[in-house]
């Protein structure tokens, strides 16, 4: 039952960190096209947050993938990783754990 839990939590987790990289690669493209500026204090501060909390994520990726100038891919990247540990790997889990009950 506590190993459930945990997977729960897990799965909660990872629903949070795609929804911050979504709102953040949308805001992302509204700086890119002038729709919100960041000399507004407010948006700024909530946009250095969102970049402390995802440039962990994003670094790693980083290093690997091949710099493509403006065009950032290490989100999606990141996503893709995210729903692969969603999907297989914790249903996975999920199973076993129901099947040790």
């Amino acid at each position: 039952m506590l190993l459930l839990s945990f997977l729960q939590a897990i799965g909660i987790i990872l629903q949070v960190a795609s929804t911050i990289i979504i709102v953040q690669a949308i805001l992302s493209y509204m700086v890119a096209f002038n729709v919100i500026s960041l000399s507004n204090d407010t948006f700024r501060a909530i946009w250095t947050s969102l970049d402390k909390l995802t440039e962990p994520l994003y670094r790693p990726i980083r290093r690997i993938l091949p710099d493509m100038g403006a065009l950032d891919l290490s989100p999606l990247v990141v996503l893709a990783i995210i729903q692969i540990l969603r999907g297989p790997v914790l249903g996975y889990f999920t199973y076993l754990a129901y099947n040790m009950m």
